[in-house]
């Protein structure tokens, strides 16, 4: 085994899938891990899990139980046969429908700048009140000067 490896995926005779867990995890992080990609302890084999229902597509639920926990940035070893990685299916062909091409257009317009002034936002607020334009005149205030200078 790998130093540092945290989980180690089988086959097994008697009890089909298998998978192990080193003391580089804690126990009970191994076992909350491990009940959600639905593996069960084995009675009696401390340590020891096994597929739950191994008949309803055991291989690949089991590479994606291999999968997930090297996303999760785990260790993984993994017989061949389970090892996602390997055993990965071959890419897809790409379309020639120029889906591409026209996302690769929309990106690079996207990132750069526009040429068009854009305007100011308008409020559709019907309790807005419009703000009256600014006077084209200064208007002129008259004080009249009180006899006697001061007043107290």
């Amino acid at each position: 085994m790998q130093p540092g490896t945290h989980f180690s995926f089988g086959d097994h005779k008697e009890y089909g899938f298998v998978v192990s867990f080193t003391s580089s995890i804690p126990q009970h992080l191994a076992h909350w891990f491990l009940e959600r990609e639905q593996f069960e302890p084995v009675p009696g084999e401390p340590g020891l899990y096994r597929l739950s229902e191994p008949e309803r597509d055991g291989v690949r639920r089991t590479r994606q139980a291999v999968h997930d926990l090297r996303r999760r940035g785990y260790i993984v070893q993994a017989d061949i046969r389970l090892n996602s990685a390997d055993t990965a299916s071959p890419p897809r062909p790409v379309r020639p429908n120029g889906f591409q091409e026209r996302r690769s257009r929309l990106a690079l317009a996207a990132a750069g700048r526009t040429t068009q002034r854009s305007t100011p936002p308008t409020t559709s607020l019907p309790s807005a009140r419009p703000i009256p334009p600014e006077p084209t005149y200064a208007p002129t205030v008259h004080l009249t000067a009180l006899p006697g200078g001061r007043s107290r």
